[in-house]
Parts: C-alpha cells; structure tokens; sequence
C-alpha cells in the first residue's frame, strides 16, 4: 500500500499552509500516464471518481489489479490513455442522482499546484458527466481548501493541439 508523504518533504500540504483551489482545477494523475484532466472539486461528494471504460480485471501477484481505459479530455473520446493499478476496494457509491453502484478503487498520486498525495479513486463511466474527475472530500483531507466562487487558481493548461 502507498505510505502517505509527511509534510518535511513538502510534497503535501499541512494544516499551517493549505492549497487553496477553485471549483475546477487541471490536475495530473502521474502512476495513470495523465499528464492533465480537467477535475471538479466537489465537497459535495464523499468519493473522488474517474471515468473509465473497458474495464477488465486480471490477477497479478495473487492480487486483484485492473487494466482500464480513460478519456482524459471532456466531451471527447479522443485521446484514450489506457493504464494498470492495483484494486485496494470496492465499495457501493450512491451518486447525485441517487443512484448505487458498485465500483472498484484504486490508489493513486494526484499531483495539483506543484504537490502531490495519494487519494482513492473509485472507476465508474462518467461519460454524461462534464467532468471527467470529481475529486471528492475525502482526498481534500490533507489541507485543501475550495475557493467555491473561482477557477484554476493553481494555473491554466495552455491549449495546444498535441495529444497529452
């Protein structure tokens, strides 16, 4: 399992010098091969969430991994990034329309505004959604704070036409 960087190797955030962010936020997921996925931060849900699809389990070691596919880019199909990560859980979500699945989850880094931690993601189809990541409270845990009223205050991706 993913040991938890402590705050003297300033890759985390402590209680004395949170990262604040918007609503949406450009965010890596680096172990994912995701160099940049637009994300919503939503203290409204529990669970971080990341779209994915052709998901197929495989064992590995005795361990339960998972081989799965993702569009980093909203409203397009267009790159796909495919990745591996090991199974920690799998647990019921209820979603915001109310609805229960039972979803696999993974640990993995989240890099944001030059830091980077480990949170627990939960692998669903997001497909309708305008996110492609919901980074819920729970990976807010470590010092986050949401500025509900802005937008990228850890930066801007410049658009280019290069496939991430």
């Amino acid at each position: 399992m993913m040991a938890l960087p402590d705050s003297r190797n300033n890759n985390i955030m402590t209680g004395d010098n949170p990262l604040i962010v918007g609503w949406r936020e450009w965010v890596s997921l680096p172990e994912l091969g995701i160099r940049f996925i637009k994300a919503k931060i939503d203290t409204g849900a529990r669970s971080s969430a990341l779209h994915t699809f052709s998901l197929e389990r495989f064992t590995r070691g005795g361990e339960t991994w998972l081989r799965f596919g993702v569009h980093p880019k909203q409203q397009a199909t267009r790159p796909e990034r495919f990745a591996e990560a090991r199974m920690i859980d799998e647990r019921w979500v209820t979603d915001s329309g109310g609805h229960r699945e039972r979803r696999p989850v993974i640990l993995t880094p989240l890099a944001v505004g030059g830091l980077s931690w480990p949170i627990e993601v939960t692998l669903t189809d997001r497909d309708t959604m305008r996110f492609r990541l919901l980074i819920g409270r729970t990976a807010m845990q470590h010092g986050l704070i949401v500025n509900p009223g802005a937008s990228y205050l850890t930066g801007r991706r410049k658009q280019d036409t290069r496939t991430r």
